[in-house]
Parts: C-alpha cells; structure tokens; sequence
C-alpha cells in the first residue's frame, strides 16, 4: 500500500516507516505522513471468522421460485408500414400464416428466484413483496432439499414485505431465526447477508453498514441501512445479519448499472418490519397511524424566521378537517420536534414516527408555535389510501372581470387585497383568506420557491395578513426586530398550503 506525499514522483511505503525516514532525510525532504503498519492491518482486520455464526441462521435461510402464466405476445412484432408499401401484403400474409400456424396463441410460464427467511418454526417466512408479486405459485426451497409450498398471508407494498406461510412436514420442524434490534447499529459494523443471488442457493457475504436511514425515493417510508455486503439478484427478501446471529434487515434493493453488486445494497431496517409484519399476521395487510396533516422541510431560512435555532421538525403546511391533528389542537405552521417522545429530526421522520405508531394509541405531540414549545395530545387514526388524496375542484366559472387594481411591490412580488374579480380571475377558493399576488420578479427569490402569479399570502411570520398594508407593516417590524427573513404562508388557488422564507434585508 503507497501513500502520496508532497512530492508526486514519490511515493512511500506504509509497511516501511523506518525507511521511509531514512529515505527522506536523505533526500532532504520533510516527512509529510508516516502511518505505522499495525495502524492499517488494524482497520483493514473484519470478524476472524462467521462460520459459527452461519452455521446457527443458514438452515432459516430458503430461496423462493414462484411461477405465473403470462399472456401470449409476439417475439417479433409485424413492422409498421406505411399504406401502399410495396411490402405490406407480404408482411402482412406472413404474420397471418404464423398466427394460424398457432406460433403465437400458447400462453408462457415464467418464473423467478428470490429468498426468504424463517421467523416462526410454525411456517411463517418472511421476504419481500416484489418477489412474489403476480405469482401464480409460490415455493419455498430450504438447505436440505427439501420443498414446500407456500401461501401468501399479507403483503405491504409501502416497504416492499411480504409473509408467507408453509405447512411443515411432519417430525420435521422448521429451523427459524429472530429479529434483532436495528436502531443499536453504527456505520461500521459488520453484518451478513445470505441468500439465493443468481439462482446459486444459499450464498453467504460480508460487509459492513456504510450508511443508515437512507432514501432511494422508492416510498414514503424510505429509511434503508445500506451496506457493501455483496447483494445480488436473487438476494433479495434475504435476511441482513448481524455478527449475533439476529437479523437487523431484510435485503430490498441494490444500485447497479450493471446489474451485479458493486458495493451499495439496501436494507429495511428490522425495527421498520417487525411491526408491519406483525400486522400482516394478525390482519393481512398494513394498518398505519396516519394524524392528517401536510408537510414540508424545515429550512435554515424557516428556522431563522420562527426563532428555532436550528432547522430542526416538520413544519404543518395545511391540517385536515375533523382529522386526529385537528382535533388535537394542531395548526398550520406548527413546527413538530417531538412525537410520541420521539425527537422529529426532519421532515421525513414524522411520517416514519406516525405511520408506526398503533393506531387508536394517544400520543403526546411538541410543537413549537410562534417561538415557544407547547404540549399537545392526539389519538393517532387510521391511514386510508384515499387521505392523501383528498383535493378540492376549482370553479370551472370564467367571468367576464375587469383588469385587477395596480398593487404593492415588495419582497419581489407584488400584491393586492382580495376583491371579487381577483377571487375569479384566478379562481381562488373562496374560503382562503389572505392577499394574493398579481405578479413575481423574474429571477427573484419569491420566484426561485415557487411563489406564482394567484397565490395567497395568508401570514407573515404567523401573523394574518389581509391587507397590502398588513404585510408592509408585518415586514418593517421583523426589520426592527434584527431579522433576516420573514415566514410566508403562502397556498395555491386550490387551497394547497406550504410556507416560504423571503430575505427581508
């Protein structure tokens, strides 16, 4: 191993100090690192061995074939022809004759590998959904040869789990595995992985956590360890160990151009799956607390407005009608820190806390409002697929108005109170409340953050705002007051809530 110095034509050897000195007293030169060899042979050193260890989780460890029928389709499509071609009857009798001849009538079973893991001797296996999705049989396949098949008892495609459920032979039980605790990991530590990649069987590699809470922007719950333990094809739904045996993930993804592992593998985290899979046993399916509210990333700029300190929480852009946030007291520019004695990092952790929080449970939620910290309680409901859905129609009405009043330019928008015509001309809801921007700056910051031509200002700095002068006389205090930004409320026509910092200075 060679080291670079100052010098690029020289380079030194780790595993020679002494020489390495020796050599450049002579040379005249300054030493510019020297790294003793039992430094190095210390970092690169991994487990001596995890062959007692394999040999404890191996047998837990199956590989899954599923089968399905897939429709009949052509190999070879007929070429698209322009009319009257010259080889259009040809083509077009060739293609008949192969589909008379039955070339392409015969449905196809394709199948495909994947792995599983043993939680309960009864029979119940765990993977993930996307191995066994569409599927028309399932089997899973163990160490000693054995095959049994399998029916699928839930699956949750949030974070791509699925359990499964085989009848065991008899006088033959089922060798399982346990979870253990993912949140105690550091990046560093060595684990396992084991698995069917490539459709080779049980498969063993090592690595180590590279990196946790990761999002691959593949759902709303994405919190993934990744690590450089070799996964591969076939590798997925394979249990993540640790160097005790327990399994702290459940291998999902990989990034791959090319389509082998190079290096970066995701995991979920054993502490995100157990509660879903033991919702998937009792219930079948996922049932997730969800509180009823819409969120955004709390910025330095945000956090200087509203005296936090620090960008820290998830700020409340918008709250349900009649859902739990609402009736716990909960309001639009509420920034949550703290949910269920659970610190809020950011944005993305509130709905990670909240979706596995038990439904019914009454939680105690910190929120900081206007600068101070206040103690709320909600009882945490249901999520329904069709709450994030919930969106409002605009009036279709197009009046015939006239041009809107000239407005007051600052922050670089300019703005007008709300009348009537400016109501239709935008077709703003006619609920909202606030100012409403007839133009923005070309270039400013109001329009790098999305502030557009109908918006609605509604607060500054959570102070109401329904007048040009309102907002003018909001800003010049915050001026006095030493700040930088002042905290917009800002909302679409349709009623869409999110908040803004605007520079001030």
């Amino acid at each position: 191993m060679f080291l670079r110095l100052a010098r690029p034509d020289i380079r030194v050897c780790a595993r020679c100090p002494g020489l390495v000195k020796r050599g450049l007293a002579a040379a005249g030169l300054a030493l510019v690192l020297a790294v003793p060899h039992a430094a190095f042979a210390a970092a690169a050193k991994g487990p001596d061995t995890v062959a007692d260890t394999a040999a404890l989780v191996m047998d837990a460890v199956v590989n899954i074939s599923t089968s399905q029928t897939v429709a009949p389709s052509r190999s070879v499509p007929a070429p698209d022809l322009p009319p009257g071609s010259p080889f259009e009857e040809f083509f077009e009798e060739f293609f008949k004759r192969r589909q008379q001849q039955g070339d392409d009538k015969a449905p196809r079973r394709v199948s495909s590998l994947g792995s599983g893991f043993v939680i309960d001797p009864a029979g119940f296996i765990v993977t993930n959904n996307h191995v066994i999705a569409d599927a028309d049989e399932i089997f899973a396949n163990f160490a000693d040869g054995s095959k049994l098949k399998a029916e699928v008892i839930g699956r949750d495609t949030k974070i791509d789990l699925a359990l499964l459920k085989v009848t065991p032979e008899a006088g033959k039980p089922l060798k399982s595995v346990k979870f253990g605790n993912s949140d105690v990991l550091r990046v560093g530590d060595w684990v396992m992985a084991i698995g069917n990649p490539f459709g080779l069987g049980g498969s063993l590699t090592v690595g180590v956590i590279s990196a946790r809470n990761r999002d691959i922007n593949s759902g709303p719950y994405d919190n993934f360890l990744q690590t450089d333990a070799a996964i591969n094809r076939g590798n997925s739904g394979g249990p993540l160990f640790n160097m005790d045996g327990d399994v702290i993930g459940i291998n999902t993804a990989i990034i791959s151009p090319s389509g082998g592992s190079i290096g970066i593998g995701f995991a979920v985290p054993s502490n995100a799956a157990v509660p879903i899979i033991a919702q998937l046993k009792e219930f079948g399916e996922a049932r997730r607390g969800w509180i009823g509210v819409r969120i955004q990333q709390v910025t330095p700029e945000i956090a200087e407005s509203l005296s936090l300190g620090r960008a820290r929480g998830a700020l409340i852009g918008s709250v349900a009608e009649d859902g739990p946030a609402a009736k716990g007291g909960l309001k639009a520019g509420d920034v949550v820190v703290s949910f269920d004695s659970k610190e809020v990092k950011d944005m993305r952790a509130l709905p990670i806390i909240v979706a596995d929080t038990p439904v019914d449970k009454e939680v105690e939620v910190v929120v900081v409002r206007k600068g101070e910290e206040q103690k709320l309680k909600l009882v945490v409901g249901r999520l329904d697929e069709g709450d994030a859905a919930r969106t409002a129609t605009a009036d279709e009405k197009k009046p015939d108005t006239p041009p809107p009043p000239a407005g007051v330019k600052l922050l670089g928008v300019e703005i007008a109170e709300m009348t009537p015509e400016l109501r239709g001309r935008f077709k703003i809801k006619d609920d909202l409340k606030g100012v409403v921007v007839l133009s923005v700056e070309p270039g400013s910051v109001a329009a790098e953050r999305g502030i557009a031509a109908g918006s609605v200002i509604a607060e500054v700095n959570q102070e109401a705002t329904l007048t040009p002068q309102q907002v003018e006389d909001r800003i010049a205090a915050l001026k006095k007051e030493g700040r930088r930004s002042a905290l917009l409320m800002v909302s679409d026509p349709q009623g869409q809530v999110r908040f803004t910092a605007l520079p001030i200075e």
